[in-house]
């Protein structure tokens, strides 16, 4: 089968496929840092339900990786996927600049995406990325086998950062 052909599967990273649990203590009080923050993120540990729903997904679709992570984390972030054995897939970051909730720039690539290809699943842990997905019309898996800190709640919705 032609590869281009393959419906997707999109996962998000953070909370889904990272165990993010070791920096999210960056996030908490007034002053959240995010430098600290995005430059633990490759000790992430995997998660391993999030790993296996992947590796099956591979098996019919393409995977692609959607992540609010900024830009900056690129290296980072491919060669965490790489040191996984995760699928080798498209992966979209948000621009540096962009502080927009994660359902709003989610949703933007995702609508993109379903333009010329068949989304079969969006994977995500955050419920305000799946509730606008869902009401977009795409198929959700929601990712509940990683318990996000409300701080990490807080910075996704408010700060716009992951």
């Amino acid at each position: 089968m032609n590869n281009d052909a393959r419906p997707l599967a999109v996962f998000d990273l953070d909370g889904t496929l990272a165990d993010t649990a070791h920096r999210q203590h960056f996030l908490e009080g007034l002053k959240r840092d995010w430098s600290g923050f995005f430059a633990a993120a490759p000790d992430d540990p995997p998660l391993a339900e999030g790993v296996a729903l992947v590796l099956a997904s591979a098996e019919e679709c393409e995977v692609v990786y959607l992540t609010g992570r900024p830009e900056r984390c690129r290296r980072d972030t491919v060669d965490w996927l790489s040191r996984q054995g995760l699928p080798v897939g498209q992966l979209f970051m948000r621009r540096n600049d962009d502080r927009r909730p994660a359902r709003r720039t989610k949703l933007d690539i995702l609508r993109r995406l379903g333009r010329s290809r068949e989304v079969r699943m969006l994977v995500d842990d955050d419920e305000l990325v799946c509730d606008a997905a869902e009401v977009a019309g795409f198929p959700v898996v929601r990712a509940r086998w990683f318990d996000p800190s409300q701080a990490l709640k807080d910075a996704q919705e408010r700060d716009g950062r992951t």
